[in-house]
């Protein structure tokens, strides 16, 4: 009897992933509280990927039941799910820059990591974001390029084989009206044809800045637009994470400003079937807010940007665009970055936070909040540095993504 109970619940569970997808992930999920989180050692360990429990109503909160070790110094920087949510991935700022991972289930259920594949990315160089798209490939900001002061690129890879397609270059050198440097986020709407990356940071974070968002055909990989995402040409406000809303939303990209601490939209134009202009929405430094990083949509329609420094997360209402409505504030810590949705076994909403940015200093707490979305109370804190020598740099959930909608 006890394991007809199992095998049926491991097929529920099957179906509702086969059924999900990045933009529409089912709210509906059997409670899990179990997730991934890239981590670099901070003791000269190899670097790695964790399996850790992070409900606070859990006797085990805060235990890493499977470590995967990548090596030291690959830096691995961000998880994702392919469109179909079977096969997962971490970018990496060094090592081989892109991993394939392969994950599965021990006796009792409960997932583990198996191996990591490294994937041959070229010439390009420390990984940053992926987008995976419906018709067989996804594209990776490569943030440094092949090494050069402005450099940057983008790779088309075949998601069947991880095989490079190609590489989209625009050096800045060769057209300062339309190019791609240090690009860290990517969105795309697929409908439209449409993607658009980011103009960050060199990845020493000193040799240069960007101010940038740059629009391009997604089938011709042509650049249609590079937008001023900053208050002057001469304001470097680093635009990090942008989000071209899709789907049930209204057409609009947003992009968070690192070093700006800022939010700006920009409509989209049916006449010229790109973007106009973007305008600042939300002014960090007037809440007392730095560092804008990343951008989440949960089922509610609800907006969380999570703000490095001084550690908050803030909900807005996207139901009036191209007005933000700010509808609350969650604390955090210092750091705040990346987030997963889920409910703890009472049925708490809540959303866990990982706050570290690059082990930058005063931007690395090394831990993992817990907050209830309802109360903004916050439920139980991971301190990773301090219990395991280690920093957390991205979380995802091990039963699917762990987020309506990201990037």
């Amino acid at each position: 009897m006890k394991l007809q109970f199992n095998v049926a619940i491991l097929f529920v569970i099957l179906i509702t992933l086969t059924n999900c997808h990045n933009d529409h992930h089912s709210p509906d999920l059997p409670h899990d509280s179990l997730f991934y989180i890239d981590y670099r050692s901070l003791q000269g360990l190899p670097d790695g990927i964790a399996v850790i429990e992070l409900d606070p109503e859990a006797p085990n909160f805060g235990n890493i039941s499977n470590k995967l070790e990548l090596g030291v110094g690959v830096l691995p920087h961000h998880i994702y799910y392919n469109h179909t949510e079977q096969k997962m991935f971490t970018t990496a700022l060094g090592g081989s820059y892109l991993y394939q991972i392969k994950t599965g289930r021990d006796q009792k259920g409960q997932p583990q990591l198996i191996n990591a594949t490294p994937i041959d990315t070229g010439e390009n160089t420390v990984g940053e974001n992926l987008f995976f798209t419906n018709d067989g490939r996804y594209f990776m900001t490569f943030m440094g390029g092949t090494g050069g002061p402005k450099d940057g690129s983008i790779g088309v890879f075949n998601a069947d084989n991880n095989k490079l397609i190609k590489t989209i270059k625009a050096p800045i050198q060769d057209n300062p009206n339309q190019f791609i440097m240090y690009p860290h986020g990517i969105s795309i709407n697929e409908e439209k044809g449409l993607m658009m990356v980011t103009s960050t940071i060199h990845p020493d974070l000193s040799t240069g800045m960007g101010n940038t968002c740059t629009l391009l055909d997604l089938n011709t990989y042509e650049l249609k637009e590079t937008y001023q995402v900053a208050d002057s040409p001469t304001d470097m406000s680093s635009p990090v994470e942008v989000l071209l809303l899709r789907g049930k939303f209204p057409q609009y990209a947003l992009a968070t400003t690192m070093l700006g601490g800022d939010i700006w939209i920009a409509p989209y134009n049916t006449v010229t079937k790109k973007y106009d202009a973007f305008t600042k929405v939300f002014e960090g430094s007037t809440q007392g807010l730095g560092w804008a990083l990343e951008m989440y949509i949960d089922d509610t329609n609800k907006l969380y940007v999570s703000f490095a420094d001084p550690g908050k997360v803030l909900v807005f209402d996207l139901s009036n665009l191209p007005q933000l409505k700010l509808l609350k504030t969650f604390t955090a810590d210092k750091g705040a970055h990346h987030m997963a949705f889920f409910k703890t076994k009472s049925g708490k909403e809540v959303v866990a936070v990982q706050n570290n940015l690059l082990n930058i200093p005063n931007l690395n707490s090394g831990t993992i909040s817990i907050i209830d979305i309802n109360t903004g109370k916050n439920l139980g804190t991971v301190n990773l540095r301090t219990r395991y020598g280690i920093l957390p740099e991205s979380i995802e959930g091990t039963n699917g993504p762990s987020n309506y909608m990201h990037h």
